[in-house]
């Protein structure tokens, strides 16, 4: 049986001056795959839609969401088939704000039925679609959940000496500990939801740090180092990973403000 995954291709911007349903439909291409099975419950399914941001430096480019990351790399490694919705935030649609009054992404539709927030819509993701699991065992599904909040503290920071450096360094070093006792991945041998919802921040954190503060990640944390080259080289990543000049771009007021 030759299985298959579905490869986004690329997709309109959506914005308040789209005419008609007020958005433009995108569909995949299905190719082989040779190497990963592909479930019977995903190869039936009709693409979910799920609205992303979309690029604010490239047209028709999917944008810098960490979040909507997530949730398009838990359809990638699922290979659920997904028609992808690229939203201007800058310019939110009527009909995008109707679906999601607080006009935040991603969303996707389960049944007739909008669903936002990536925690909400992994778990349901997990549930519809469980192969291959994902799911991480609770005692290890908090591993690393500091990391982003860190990041952010000291990318904002405009005073080397207030500390947010070594506190960020301090979350990285516990990560890298758990990796080379508990790796390659958070649930060992296997990447897991967590690892998914992990990989597009330390994505952001490589991205932005080097960008803005000439920072990266010391060599001393080796498994850490090692663990963001696997992730970041696996094929669902590339096929959801934010263009450079768009993580600057999203980040810049944050650190400019």
């Amino acid at each position: 049986m030759i299985s298959l995954r579905f490869q986004p291709s690329t997709a309109g911007v959506l914005s308040a001056s789209v005419s008609g349903a007020g958005f433009i439909k995108r569909y995949g291409v299905i190719k082989p795959r040779r190497t990963a099975r592909f479930g019977t419950m995903a190869m039936a399914a009709a693409p979910l839609e799920i609205c992303v941001k979309a690029s604010i430096t490239t047209p028709n480019k999917l944008g810098d969401c960490p979040f909507c990351q997530r949730v398009l790399l838990t359809m990638e490694e699922k290979h659920v088939p997904y028609d992808m919705k690229m939203v201007d935030l800058s310019n939110k649609p009527e009909w995008f704000l109707q679906i999601n009054a607080e006009g935040k992404v991603p969303v996707v539709k389960f049944d007739e039925k909008w669903v936002p927030d990536s925690d909400v819509i992994t778990q349901a993701l997990e549930d519809k679609y469980p192969e291959p699991p994902l799911a991480t065992p609770p005692e290890k599904a908090s591993v690393g959940s500091k990391i982003f909040s860190t990041f952010i503290g000291f990318l904002k920071s405009k005073d080397s000496g207030d500390g947010t450096e070594q506190v960020l360094l301090d979350e990285l070093s516990a990560f890298n500990d758990y990796l080379k006792e508990n790796g390659p991945y958070i649930n060992g041998e296997k990447i897991s939801a967590a690892d998914l919802s992990l990989a597009p921040k330390l994505y952001h954190m490589k991205i932005a740090l080097g960008h803005f503060k000439n920072w990266s990640v010391p060599d001393s944390l080796s498994f850490l180092i090692s663990y963001m080259e696997n992730v970041f080289s696996r094929e669902s990543f590339k096929n959801t990973e934010a263009q450079t000049e768009d993580v600057i771009a999203g980040w810049r007021p944050k650190v400019m403000g």
